[in-house]
């Protein structure tokens, strides 16, 4: 069922590009594509997209509710909160020193010469470096109905760690409670189920659009800075967490790589870490076996932190800019880009475009022309797609390492194993 799934949304995405093209290049100017059939792609696209996030908010709640209320032991769930918050920093770290150093030595954008281009600049709605203090209190949301109506993930993760952890210290007398946010998350996963059915569909839809829109005179004019963003994004996905969950878990990368298919060629067509949510829960615990409580808690925080993609695409584009325009990024400077790149790329958020947002906010702290931002956004979603697919790719592996460390790797399995031997 998996592998015929994956089969489908392989094939919608690239016969959905190869449509989109030819629209663009061969029937350009026939009303028939151009206004009725680029428009029934757009309307069913966004309704997938749409439908994808409205199981969102609902699934981070209660997964991460259940996921508390499962923990055996209450003070597993410091232990298990640090660990998977640690490797998130830190795979994010690695990213940025490893994008940086690339960048750097490749020098994207050097022969660019676009400090008399004019340019159609694009509005930077947001020109401050996201503040880490203002980011800690405001995980503490003043009006939980605002938190939930504005899908902010941080104050949803919040509210619901508060509540597993107040139904956990009721003990026994939280045991109605425990069966009713138990079957809220059993109803999500059927929901997710009969959407991810339509997901071959919505693919197509969304591949026809991009592949009505890609300038081609744009994408060469930046194609280098486009092959060295995606060819890093590649090499994190198919090379780097593999070997890590290698090194870590003992599942071998080949193995690694065929279980998170699925999930690649989704948020490839998604573009947003956020609806690819049910798809990553769903190969952790369906496909590698990681316990229901490490993913309930890991994903969605990973979904908003967990931004190694981001930062590889902010941090190359960066440079690019700075390169392109005559201004280039002194070795001085590196650190404090890092820790930038680091604050921005935890607040981009998992929706398509974040990246964009981000990057203009870089060139204004490097005071670079807002024209490169223009140049950026053009390409956005070939980078984008990479981007979040190295994203949620890189929350599957931290949670199965941090779930191999505690032993939470196939246990429900087994258990379902024992009482069907018991049954028999």
């Amino acid at each position: 069922m998996d592998k015929s799934l994956s089969s489908k949304i392989f094939i919608g995405l690239f016969t959905g590009l190869i449509i989109g093209t030819a629209i663009q290049y061969l029937f350009n100017g026939v009303a028939i594509f151009d206004t009725y059939l680029l428009g029934l792609a757009e309307g069913a696209g966004g309704m997938f997209v749409s439908l994808i996030k409205l199981l969102v908010v609902p699934l981070v709640y209660v997964s991460i509710v259940c996921g508390i209320v499962e923990l055996k032991d209450i003070r597993s769930f410091g232990r298990l909160g640090g660990k998977t918050f640690g490797l998130y920093i830190m795979n994010t770290i690695i990213a940025i020193i490893a994008a940086l150093t690339v960048a750097m030595i490749v020098q994207p954008g050097a022969d660019a010469n676009l400090s008399g281009t004019v340019a159609n600049a694009v509005e930077i709605t947001s020109t401050t470096t996201p503040d880490i203090f203002s980011m800690v209190v405001n995980i503490v949301p003043s009006n939980p109905v605002q938190a939930f109506a504005n899908g902010d993930m941080l104050q949803i993760i919040f509210m619901a760690i508060l509540t597993g952890l107040a139904i956990q210290a009721l003990d026994h007398k939280g045991g109605p409670a425990i069966k009713t946010f138990k079957m809220a998350n059993e109803i999500m996963m059927k929901l997710i189920g009969l959407v991810m059915s339509l997901a071959p569909y919505g693919v197509f839809a969304l591949m026809i659009q991009l592949g009505a829109t890609l300038d081609a005179n744009t994408l060469m004019s930046v194609a280098g800075y486009v092959a060295l963003v995606v060819a890093m994004l590649v090499f994190w996905i198919f090379v780097f967490y593999p070997m890590m969950v290698q090194l870590t878990t003992g599942i071998s990368a080949r193995e690694f790589s065929r279980k998170t298919r699925e999930q690649v060629l989704f948020s490839l067509s998604t573009a947003s870490s956020n609806a690819t949510i049910p798809v990553t829960m769903r190969t952790l615990t369906d496909k590698i076996g990681v316990s229901k409580s490490v993913a309930g808690f890991g994903v969605p925080l990973g979904a908003t932190m967990n931004m190694a993609g981001a930062s590889i695409y902010i941090a190359i584009a960066a440079v690019f800019c700075a390169n392109a325009f005559g201004q280039p990024i002194a070795t001085g400077d590196l650190v404090t880009l890092g820790f930038t790149v680091l604050l921005l790329s935890i607040g981009a958020g998992g929706v398509p475009g974040g990246g964009v947002v981000m990057v203009g906010v870089i060139l204004h702290q490097l005071g670079l022309p807002p024209e490169g931002l223009a140049i950026v956004a053009a390409v956005d979603r070939i980078n984008d797609m990479f981007c979040t697919s190295s994203n949620v790719v890189g929350d599957t592996a931290v949670n199965t390492i941090v779930a191999k460390s505690e032993n939470e790797i196939g246990v429900e399995a087994d258990v379902e194993v024992e009482l069907q031997k018991a049954e028999a």
